[in-house]
């Protein structure tokens, strides 16, 4: 199964790629920062087709399990990954072959914040757009890092949501 996550962080090397970092060393994955790319705001006239986004989303659909990792942010996830989410209705109003390329899909998510406290209801939105989109939504994983790196509490959250993702999705990870 082709896996890719996806990180939505103001620093890109923050944090939360620490985290995303870890990750990808236990999981064959590729990486998208979406710091690296231009994606302006929702625009309901599609003034902004011309940016990174319709690109992006056409490489990202070849994945099969797609993980979405962001900080905490003012209790919810970053800007940059709002606007992500909120530009996937471009999928849905202007490039429809792309958004139907979703169903059937996998998606998890995953936060980082400043303690090990996680956010009632952070993770409503990722549950929601992955049932809107027709994705099924295989788990998420809280996150956080203290003087600067992650506890061992951290890291077998890690390894077990990792674990979590194999045998929810099985002979698909091969």
């Amino acid at each position: 199964m082709k896996t890719i996550i996806i990180q939505g962080s103001s620093r890109s090397n923050g944090n939360t790629s620490k985290i995303v970092g870890i990750l990808r060393e236990r999981m064959k994955c590729e990486l998208i920062d979406l710091n690296s790319y231009l994606i302006s705001q929702y625009n309901y006239e599609h003034k902004n087709r011309n940016d990174d986004f319709l690109k992006l989303m056409r490489k990202i659909v070849e994945y099969d399990l797609i993980i979405f990792a962001t900080p905490v942010y003012w209790y919810s996830m970053s800007g940059l990954m709002k606007t992500f989410f909120d530009r996937v209705t471009d999928c849905l109003k202007i490039e429809k072959e792309t958004g139907r390329k979703l169903r059937g899909k996998y998606m998890a998510a995953i936060s980082c914040g400043s303690d090990g406290i996680e956010t009632e209801g952070f993770f409503v939105p990722f549950k929601n757009s992955a049932e809107y989109l027709g994705m099924t939504y295989v788990g998420n994983l809280h996150t956080w890092i203290e003087s600067d790196s992650p506890t061992e509490n951290v890291l077998k959250l890690i390894a077990a949501f990792k674990r979590k993702l194999e045998e929810g999705m099985g002979h698909l990870l091969d």
